[in-house]
């Protein structure tokens, strides 16, 4: 099970702000391109898909590429922006043994219950030497991620997901012996005061596991800052790649 519902609630939140602008997201597109080295005809699994916006960018950026998208969530199949996306869960996956090139989750390994399962299955169907691309917060890699800034409450939500470490075992005892982690930037959003007007509680894990008290509170922070912040919002998570 999800830390959170994705029931309707969530997805439509999920739907209407995680999708980041094409143009902020130019490291990460470099970051797919040099782990993957993306061809005509390879075949992608985008596992935990959400409402697709990930998988329509891949194929964007890389013509040629096949994107398989599993999203356990009805809620968020959906809303897909991308077609088709097939249910399943990192458990259970509804594809051949050997059948992709490569896998990509996106802010999804802390949804996991069962990181050691889950590696199984990918090494399953990843063929030998394709690379897992893990793009996450990781438990206790928060200083570079703005909400952990206004929200510091929610880093102890942050501090029960699985650290790289831990995910690099779980991997590596799957058949995955190599691994790699680096920080990559993204413009979240254009300045501060566009991140409070947008921001919806539901779109967030670590903000839906705090108390009322302590979101107002950080709502109360992050709006008083983008009173005089200007400029775009750059984070940085981090892309942990097994193979």
């Amino acid at each position: 099970m999800a830390r959170i519902a994705y029931d309707d609630t969530d997805a439509a939140a999920f739907a209407a702000t995680r999708h980041l602008a094409d143009d902020g997201l130019t490291a990460w597109r470099e970051a797919v391109a040099r782990h993957l080295d993306p061809r005509p005809g390879m075949r992608l699994l985008d596992l935990g898909a959400g409402t697709g916006s990930w998988a329509r960018a891949f194929t964007t950026w890389f013509p040629g590429l096949r994107v398989v998208a599993v999203e356990p969530s009805p809620a968020m199949r959906a809303r897909a922006a991308f077609r088709p996306l097939l249910g399943g869960d990192a458990a259970g996956l509804p594809l051949g043994d050997g059948s992709v090139d490569g896998a990509w989750l996106s802010t999804v390994i802390h949804h996991v219950p069962d990181l050691v399962a889950a590696a199984r299955e990918l090494r399953r169907v990843v063929r030998p030497g394709g690379p897992v691309l893990i793009r996450s917060a990781f438990a206790g890699r928060h200083r570079a991620i703005t909400l952990f800034r206004y929200f510091p409450e929610a880093v102890r939500v942050l501090d029960t997901y699985p650290g790289v470490a831990e995910v690099g075992s779980a991997f590596g005892g799957a058949g995955f012996p190599a691994a790699s982690v680096e920080p990559v930037p993204q413009v979240t959003a254009a300045s501060l005061r566009e991140a409070a007007v947008t921001l919806r509680r539901e779109a967030h894990t670590p903000l839906q596991l705090i108390t009322d008290d302590e979101y107002a509170a950080g709502v109360a922070r992050l709006r008083e800052a983008a009173r005089a912040g200007t400029g775009p919002v750059v984070d940085a998570l981090d892309l942990l790649v097994v193979r």
